[in-house]
């Protein structure tokens, strides 16, 4: 039986790895990392990928600046606006203490 053969209710679907506000900028990094590169059981998504890098750069983390930056660069003006939008959010959800 092949992949395409699976019956569907014996495929299990595993829970995306979301931000926490108790990661650090370090930990946001990583998690940004993975949607960026399609690490950890994470889809690549730029506008996910940019949206924790930012949490990420808010809360200290100074690679995460450099990953956000060179990434805006590879996105369009709206996926980055989307980026923005869903950052905000999370932040109006209630953030812990930001670094910048």
């Amino acid at each position: 039986m092949t992949a395409h053969e699976t019956a569907p209710e014996a495929i299990e679907t595993a829970a995306l790895p979301l931000p926490t506000l108790d990661m650090d900028g370090d930990a946001l990094f990583r998690l940004g990392l993975a949607y960026s590169a399609g690490l950890d059981g994470c889809p690549i998504d730029r506008v996910s990928a940019h949206m924790i890098f930012n949490l990420a750069a808010m809360k200290g983390s100074l690679e995460a600046r450099i990953y956000r930056r060179e990434m805006s660069a590879e996105m369009e003006h709206d996926e980055i606006a989307e980026a923005q939008r869903a950052a905000r959010r999370w932040i109006d959800a209630g953030s812990t203490t930001l670094a910048a």
